[in-house]
């Protein structure tokens, strides 16, 4: 009798002391155990990271962001033809749809599934083998053979961005796109080179860069209007993409001559200046070009020279979306050191070859004393570059203490979403679900989104004091902390981060 009670006695105290575990077990502790527990399960691991809120994504260009089903669809409604041949849009007089015929109208591909097959492959990465063609050049031929198809439809195309992202449980893009339709790199040529950059600049402004930001932001309205009416945003049929936030990076051209790259990096400058929803700019085309090399260092002189007029200007810039063999080895020695150093770049898009810079560690320990985000683009740096898996720099980053944050750079010619960037980033690197809510934070706490921020200590990433208290997944919220939501955009979208982390976490 007396064992059993004493085996009574310690089976009442297991049971009580596992009670007590589970009790300390916090909602976010339960939910990366779960994660744990479905790592090695394919189906189950993409569900949990479908459903799992993700911040923000920072590095998204807004015609590689669409996929090709789209632009089929607006190339008829504009009436466009195709040359079969190179699968490229062409304003012309169209042929009938017999397959014999060189250039019909992009309609017959709705009837003839090998026309339809074509543009999609064409226009995307689908069915691309890496044994019979460079990821390289297929990707950045995409481009030039759907880019008619954005004409007129970029309040659609920013629709398609918004949608996907709340699909993808995303609170807000930042959108590169050359909103300008090339007004600048025209004034640019009207006006001809200066070496002054300062009268250079003075002359592009009495030259009409002014009407040239009224036109974007005339645009821009009129663009934002059509977003809002295809997501019948304000009304009760409202999508869910109405609710995500999207900014804009005006896209500079780098690969243009460099009286229009300056005319465009001034009308970036300006746009930040004169409208909230430009919040920056960065510079595109394949950094491996001719002109972005022999001109990198003229790029980053200007940029220099021109934040001084506009000293609180944001700067996002490509840097080492590079490889071994696709330059030289000099051409990898220092591009992101010039990124930071001359321009003042906040945040360095892809930085493969990091490790192939001048000194890297020490590059590495810059970059985490002056907080500089890395946007880290799994898949596009797999297709375009090759690297992947080991070779990918974002292991030594995260060990090093440089802020990152997963994007998806062009998920339409891609065909990648934000959840299979996280999906790519846990199967490759075995990240924790701290580590994936780290970066997720990490997305919004870089963006740049005007206000002051949710967290007092943008690395250690600890609340404010007015919302310290305050649960995100309560129904209510201090006096406080209301102030700061509604005084700051920045705070408004963090806070709902913060929600969606509380109603996700419940689940398990």
């Amino acid at each position: 009798m007396r064992n059993l009670r004493l085996a009574g006695i310690i089976c009442l105290l297991t049971v009580l002391s596992w009670s007590q575990v589970s009790r300390a077990q916090t909602p976010e502790d339960k939910t990366a155990k779960y994660l744990e527990s479905v790592r090695h399960q394919p189906g189950l691991l993409l569900a949990f990271l479908q459903q799992m809120p993700k911040g923000g994504d920072l590095h998204v260009h807004l015609s590689g962001a669409i996929y090709a089903e789209s632009f089929i669809d607006w190339a008829s409604e504009s009436a466009l033809c195709v040359d079969r041949s190179t699968s490229k849009l062409i304003h012309a007089a169209c042929d009938s749809c017999e397959p014999y015929k060189n250039k019909p109208s992009v309609r017959c591909s709705y009837q003839d599934h090998v026309l339809y097959n074509q543009l999609v492959d064409a226009w995307s990465m689908r069915n691309w083998h890496r044994e019979e063609e460079s990821g390289h050049d297929h990707f950045f031929a995409t481009f030039e053979k759907f880019g008619p198809a954005m004409e007129k439809h970029v309040g659609d195309a920013f629709a398609e961005v918004a949608s996907r992202a709340a699909a993808d449980h995303l609170q807000y893009v930042e959108v590169m796109n050359t909103a300008d339709g090339g007004q600048a790199a025209i004034l640019g040529t009207k006006t001809g080179w200066g070496d002054d950059f300062g009268k250079f600049r003075d002359k592009l402004l009495a030259g009409g860069m002014s009407d040239v930001v009224a036109s974007v932001r005339s645009q821009l309205d009129s663009d934002e209007a059509r977003k809002k009416e295809v997501l019948h945003c304000g009304t009760a049929q409202a999508a869910p993409g109405c609710e995500v936030t999207l900014h804009y990076l005006y896209q500079v051209l780098r690969g243009l001559p460099r009286e229009q790259v300056f005319a465009q990096i001034l009308l970036g400058f300006e746009l930040s200046k004169a409208d909230p929803r430009f919040v920056g700019f960065n510079l595109v085309m394949p950094e491996d070009y001719y002109v972005p090399m022999h001109d990198f260092d003229l790029h980053m002189r200007i940029i220099e020279a021109l934040h001084k007029f506009y000293p609180a200007a944001h700067v996002s810039l490509h840097a080492d979306e590079l490889w071994m063999g696709l330059v030289p080895p000099e051409g990898l020695r220092f591009h992101i050191r010039e990124s930071i150093e001359r321009s003042g770049a906040e945040r360095i898009g892809h930085g493969v070859t990091v490790m192939s810079e001048d000194d890297p560690i020490g590059l590495l320990r810059e970059m985490a004393k002056k907080n500089v985000l890395v946007e880290i683009c799994l898949t596009s740096n797999d297709t375009i570059l090759g690297v992947s898996g080991d070779r990918h720099p974002l292991p030594m980053y995260m060990k090093y203490g440089v802020p990152v944050a997963l994007a998806t750079d062009d998920q339409g010619v891609s065909r990648s979403d934000m959840t299979h960037e996280y999906l790519r980033a846990v199967e490759t690197f075995g990240l924790s679900y701290a580590e994936l809510k780290r970066m997720a934070r990490e997305s919004l706490e870089h963006s740049f989104i005007p206000g002051d921020s949710l967290w007092s200590d943008g690395r250690e990433l600890r609340r404010a004091p007015a919302c310290k208290e305050d649960e995100a997944s309560g129904d209510r919220i201090s006096g406080k902390c209301q102030k700061l939501i509604g005084a700051s955009e920045r705070a408004r979208v963090q806070w709902q981060l913060e929600r969606a982390f509380g109603e996700f976490e419940k689940k398990f």
